[in-house]
C-alpha cells in the first residue's frame, strides 16, 4: 500500500499522441511522440504494440500520462513518460480525453 502522500506525488497529465512507430527488432514496444502543450513534447517508449494491432489508431488521440517519472533509456530510445491505459490481450484501452487540451493535468 503506498499513502496519499505517496500518490500525490504523481503528477499525471494529458498528451495529444503526434506519431506512433514500432521500435525495430522487438515485438511489443512502440515508440510515441507526444505533445504536452506548453510543457513542450516527450518522446514516449511503451510496451503495448501487442495489445494495438493498428498502433495509427492512437494519433491524435488525447490520452492520459504518467508525466514525472525519471527518464527511462529502453532499447537505447530515452522515454519521458508512461502512457495510461487498462487491460490486456483480450481488452485493451488507453485513457482517452477528447476535447482536454494537450498539458492538463489529471486529478
Amino acid at each position: 500500500m503506498i499513502t496519499i502522500d505517496d500518490f500525490a506525488k504523481i503528477e499525471m497529465r494529458v498528451g495529444k499522441i503526434l506519431s506512433v512507430e514500432k521500435v525495430e527488432n522487438t515485438d511489443k514496444l512502440l515508440k510515441l511522440s507526444v505533445d504536452f502543450g506548453e510543457l513542450g513534447s516527450r518522446q514516449v517508449i511503451s510496451g503495448i504494440a501487442l495489445y494495438m494491432p493498428d498502433s495509427q489508431v492512437l494519433v491524435g488521440k488525447h490520452v492520459g500520462f504518467v508525466f514525472n517519472l525519471e527518464p527511462r533509456t529502453i532499447r537505447g530510445l530515452e522515454s519521458q513518460a508512461m502512457i495510461l491505459a487498462a487491460g490486456g490481450l483480450e481488452h485493451f484501452a488507453p485513457s482517452i480525453f477528447d476535447g482536454v487540451l494537450p498539458g492538463t493535468l489529471i486529478k
